[in-house]
């Protein structure tokens, strides 16, 4: 399979390594910065790189067509989704992302009705993709990606009903000699923070609370143990109730105090801000300014400790006719990602699954034509396929509520 991998940052280089020791992957790394592209392309003999700005779709479609690749893989941040997607419909080759189309929320109540949902600009192409019978896979990362794939086994093999779906996310990391570093993009981490999250139920449908509401301490596995979780925007809940029976769908992410409150003070000043402000003779975006001022993620494995642990809890009725409530998650040791692939343990539990989507329909394994969420494919290939990169997922029973 030739893959243009559009993003050499540290996702895209992950994904790169994590490619490397897969058969199926031929591999052309394209980036606006063409050292960095070089340097993820060094994974493997014969692994290309060019330079490439996302933002031109043109050039984008050309490049496909010219090195006649089979899939475009979107591994940059979420303002470049809709260049990229209509560059691959544009030259009729298959298209992934880790990201959906970003949101805007409603003018007028914006903490309780939804306005353009993630995804929705991807969705409403949904007709043209199914025209060129080609496949795009959209929300293919960890979360989304595996989270959703989670849902769709739990449908499948675990669950008669299901109650709730709700992604969990938190870990025990840390970074040794700063203040203050996250371990994702600072950008996407502002986009979903800030902006209204987004809950859905049956008899409701999608709609909208406060940043941060709703908190609950939930205890992860492998010993990382209690987090306070809190409501978050993101593609799961757009994704999920498309594909998958649920009375409601959530996701909560355990940030913690330090972060949620830096959160809010960039808010009170604007610094969470896209739109660009003059700055004497130059004209910056604030929130440009504020990923620029901190450590790039991919850069901080060797001084990172600890685990990440991403996955779905679900509750409701299992197919005994009995209450079940179980977590399905994967959990990265940040010291076993950085020994046997270099990457820190956020960015390769992000790249290592859209690696494993690519090879599943490369096989024939996993096949469609539109636009299309993991949880509308088998889950049970993915899961088996996934252990056999040596990072198996679990399944942790738990006691349902009343019980």
């Amino acid at each position: 399979m030739r893959i243009l991998l559009v993003g050499a940052g540290g996702v895209g280089t992950a994904f790169a390594r994590i490619a490397a020791r897969r058969r199926f992957a031929e591999l052309i790394i394209a980036d606006y910065d063409l050292d960095r592209a070089q340097r993820a392309a060094a994974a493997r003999d014969g692994f290309e790189a060019v330079q490439l700005d996302a933002r031109d779709e043109r050039a984008a479609a050309e490049l496909l067509t010219e090195r006649r690749c089979d899939v475009l893989m979107n591994a940059t941040d979420p303002r470049f989704v809709m260049p990229l997607f209509r560059a691959a419909l544009q030259a009729r080759t298959h298209y992934l992302d880790m990201a959906m189309s970003l949101s805007h929320p409603h003018q007028d109540d914006p903490y309780r009705l939804t306005g353009v949902k993630l995804g929705d600009d991807q969705f409403a192409m949904a007709p043209a993709w199914e025209w060129s019978s080609r496949l795009a896979l959209v929300g293919m990362g960890v979360e989304p990606g595996l989270s959703d794939v989670f849902a769709r086994y739990a449908a499948d093999e675990l669950f008669s009903e299901i109650s709730e779906l709700g992604v969990r996310d938190g870990a025990s990391l840390e970074v040794a000699g700063y203040d203050f570093a996250p371990t994702f993009s600072i950008w996407t981490t502002i986009e979903e923070c800030l902006n209204p999250p987004v809950i859905w139920e049956r008899d409701r449908g999608w709609f909208t609370t406060e940043p941060f509401s709703e908190p609950e301490v939930f205890t992860f596995p492998a010993g990382i143990g209690p987090v306070e979780c809190v409501n978050v925007e993101h593609e799961e809940v757009l994704l999920m109730p498309r594909w998958v029976q649920a009375q409601r769908v959530t996701f909560k992410y355990g940030l913690g105090s330090e972060f949620i409150g830096v959160l809010r003070t960039l808010h009170k000043l604007g610094l969470d801000r896209t739109k660009p402000v003059r700055v004497g003779a130059a004209t910056v975006s604030p929130r440009d300014v504020v990923a620029a001022c901190l450590p790039d993620p991919a850069t901080l494995g060797d001084a990172m400790s600890g685990l990440t642990c991403a996955g779905t809890w679900v509750t409701g009725t299992g197919t005994d006719g009995a209450p079940r409530e179980v977590y399905l998650h994967h959990v990265v040791d940040n010291a076993w990602s950085m020994a046997e692939y270099g990457s820190q343990a956020v960015v390769w539990q992000t790249a290592v699954n859209p690696v494993v989507a690519l090879e599943l329909i490369d096989s024939g394994a996993w096949s469609g034509v539109g636009v299309l969420g993991p949880e509308a494919l088998p889950a049970r290939p993915f899961l088996d396929l996934l252990a056999d990169y040596g990072s198996p997922w679990a399944c942790e029973e738990r006691t349902p509520a009343g019980r």
